[in-house]
């Protein structure tokens, strides 16, 4: 399988502090690929080195073989990398069909003139967004909810307003940051469909960093392990499982928060 995603020898320090440590892995094109560890490894900090939120100290990043280290947050959307965050980010007083809209900015290219005077190019692309918006709402099973304030939803819709808006960005790559944290259990088991479907059906990949073991490992074609800040594991679930290194940061991890 080609890699969609490579990051090789990745670093980021913040003062004195190394967050991160040498990292290296790739997520092959069409697959589920998670990034797991303890609290505090360094997972966001990861994430937010792929999606040019940090600069790396070192390494770097490339996407279907082009370097994007540091490229300019705004313009990977149009290269199709798309992003959840663990805490929301979504417009609560606006509906959840407008909320997804936003995420068809990258994919309108219409000039000012057209777009002032809606016709033309403008108004083709504004057509095909709003069936594109459709599309979305009928996969996430959220029709009946499309003209709701945001706001007034539960959490768990929310997170699935969330997800449609960056599916609304047409990615190749979904990096999807604890997206059932906070959830209940029908909850979860939604997302984790809908996460199944969007690389079967959508041919998405998708890269999670993820909590929930049980989500990860039933649903992952790969998974990395981190434990402060540097790799010390990947392969596939059942791999991961028996890995000695894993379960003693894991353990190491449980006996400090019982001390």
């Amino acid at each position: 399988m080609s890699a969609i995603l490579s990051v090789e020898g990745i670093s980021k320090r913040f003062g004195g502090l190394r967050a991160v440590t040498d990292m290296s892995f790739s997520v092959n094109r069409g697959e589920i690929f998670s990034l797991i560890g303890p609290n505090g490894a360094g997972k966001t900090t990861m994430f937010n080195l792929i999606s040019s939120i940090f600069k790396p100290t070192a390494g770097t990043v490339k996407f279907e073989n082009r370097e994007i280290t540091g490229l300019p947050t705004y313009r990977l959307a149009p290269l199709g990398i798309a992003r959840t965050f663990q805490n929301l980010a979504v417009f609560k007083h606006e509906t959840v069909v407008n909320n997804i809209l936003v995420g068809m900015h990258a994919r309108l290219h219409a000039d000012p003139l057209s777009a002032l005077f809606f016709h033309g190019r403008a108004r083709n692309e504004e057509i095909r967004a709003r069936a594109r918006v459709e599309e979305i709402i009928e996969f996430l099973e959220i029709e009946e909810i499309r003209d709701h304030m945001v706001g007034t939803l539960s959490y768990g819709l929310q997170k699935r307003v969330e997800l449609g808006r960056a599916l609304a960005i047409e990615p190749k790559l979904l990096l999807l940051d604890e997206m059932v944290s906070g959830m209940n259990q029908e909850e979860r088991e939604d997302i984790a469909r809908f996460i199944l479907d969007l690389k079967d059906e959508l041919g998405v990949t998708v890269m999670m960093v993820e909590h929930d073991m049980g989500i990860v490992m039933d649903i992952s074609d790969r998974v990395c392990v981190m434990n402060h800040g540097e790799k010390i594991a990947e392969g596939t679930p059942a791999d991961i499982s028996q890995n000695p290194a894993v379960i003693d940061a894991y353990l190491g991890a449980s006996r400090k928060g019982a001390a």
